[in-house]
């Protein structure tokens, strides 16, 4: 393979999704008068790998969730459900296979259907590239909360997933996130594993909330939220996803590196335009959605106090 492409132009046509703007808009639209204040530092840390990477212990660190068979649909093309969030870390075994869903968090559902998990949960994948010999893969994957509060984030989960990654001594962590919290939380979490002896790189599709942060490495797809591990049915191109990862995880010299993946989602960018975009819906729809956000918003307090 050749050199890691470089970014887009910022004055490209085909710019990623703003969604720090674009949901800042879209929670106005709904009646919501207190923009979320987005994650940003200054400094970010950076900690070079420290050996090859074929002798690197590697951890995946995902916001996907169990599947919960009695927390409603979590299926393809389920809804949003708030009743399968989680609130608490979580780890599993690397060497068997887990029902992960995404049906917990704001991904795009109407160009993406949540069939084929590879895009949002690499397990196999990196299995795969394990029995290769480019890595070792570490006992366990950790599951990261999607908390909107970055104080929670930084104190808790982070500090909690540092202490399980240590307990397997892990070299390095690929964080894959989905929805835009998602993005904003293993962004905390990647730059907290960084300054505590853990390489990191964040794969996501939310350039905006990752690159606003500040993280060590990043590797971007221009793809709909879900699929920050490639396309849907696509293994060719869910492997060259997860082997750029590993490529900026060995090449990256500095803090703030951005490399964005070569695949393009489909040759129009059309889609882009969808994604919580409050002008194309009426004052009714509007209505309706702001409804459906409060009780979402209810049933994820009850389950955060319940834990």
């Amino acid at each position: 393979m050749g050199p890691l492409p470089e970014t887009a132009s910022a004055h490209s046509p085909q710019m990623p999704i703003a969604y720090m703007r674009r949901t800042g808009d879209w929670y106005l639209a709904l009646g919501y008068d207190n923009p979320y204040q987005w994650a940003h530092f200054r400094d970010v840390p950076f900690l070079p790998l420290r050996q090859p990477l074929s002798q690197s212990r590697i951890t995946l660190i995902t916001t996907a969730a169990p599947y919960q068979a009695d927390k409603g649909d979590q299926g393809p093309g389920a809804p949003y459900n708030a009743h399968a969030k989680f609130f608490s870390v979580y780890s599993g075994d690397t060497a068997t296979d887990h029902d992960l869903r995404i049906a917990h968090v704001a991904i795009d559902r109407k160009h993406t259907s949540m069939e084929d998990s590879g895009t949002w949960f690499p397990l196999p994948g990196l299995r795969a590239v394990a029995a290769a010999g480019r890595m070792q893969l570490a006992a366990r994957f950790h599951g990261a909360p999607t908390n909107r509060s970055q104080r929670h984030t930084l104190s808790i989960d982070a500090v909690e997933i540092l202490a399980r990654c240590r307990e397997d001594g892990a070299d390095a962590a690929l964080l894959v996130p989905n929805c835009p919290v998602c993005h904003q939380s293993l962004s905390l979490i990647a730059r907290h594993l960084e300054s505590n002896g853990i390489s990191t790189v964040v794969m996501g599709c939310a350039r905006d909330i990752v690159e606003h942060c500040g993280v060590p490495r990043f590797l971007f797809s221009d793809f709909p939220l879900g699929n920050s591990a490639g396309r849907p049915h696509d293994p060719a191109s869910q492997a060259l996803t997860l082997e750029l990862a590993f490529r900026l995880l060995e090449t990256g010299s500095k803090p703030r590196t951005t490399h964005q993946s070569p695949l393009q989602w489909t040759k129009s960018s059309a889609w882009k335009l969808d994604y919580c975009n409050a002008e194309q819906l009426s004052a009714r729809q509007l209505k309706s959605l702001r409804a459906e956000t409060d009780r979402a918003r209810e049933t994820a307090r009850a389950i955060r106090e319940a834990v």
